[in-house]
């Protein structure tokens, strides 16, 4: 049975918003955590405007997957919705990419089960923190990704 579900609060949001703006520096640059997080980089919906995005990222068959803490609310998810070309930074490596957006419940319990495979201490901490307990069901995991989304980011070839 899942715990009840915690409210993040705006302030952590305000907080994520001002690392995120150090975090695309040093990855302009090349530099920072690689394997980990890629810089995504979207057309805003309503601007046009270049919008970019840090985001802890995993490979799976040649797709980057990337998740939305925020669900469809993400401002990066719902402009890629609107416009799935996007550009992929990765060290020193810039890539177009066509964007599928992902709501399925089974799909994002598929991807987290992967995360949890390669990442099992800090994907376990982080759904312990959203209200999943230590032990779940596959019916939990699912649940649980009811309100996230993810995006799948096929390389276009070049």
């Amino acid at each position: 049975m899942m715990a009840k579900r915690r409210q993040i609060p705006s302030s952590f949001w305000r907080k994520m918003r001002a690392f995120s703006g150090r975090l695309i520096s040093l990855l302009e640059r090349g530099k920072g955590p690689k394997r980990l997080v890629l810089l995504l980089t979207t057309t805003g919906r309503k601007s046009g405007l270049p919008r970019q995005t840090p985001l802890q990222y995993e490979e799976h068959l040649g797709i980057l997957y990337v998740a939305s803490a925020r669900g469809q609310q993400a401002d990066w998810f719902k402009n890629l919705v609107v416009n799935p070309q996007v550009h992929v930074r990765i060290g020193g490596q810039i890539v177009a990419a066509l964007a599928e957006p992902i709501c399925d419940p089974a799909r994002i319990a598929d991807f987290l089960e992967v995360r949890l495979r390669r990442h099992p201490v800090m994907m376990r901490l982080i759904m312990f923190a959203e209200g999943l307990p230590f032990r779940y069901s596959r019916a939990d995991l699912e649940k649980f990704a009811r309100d996230k989304a993810i995006a799948a980011l096929h390389p276009c070839d070049q």
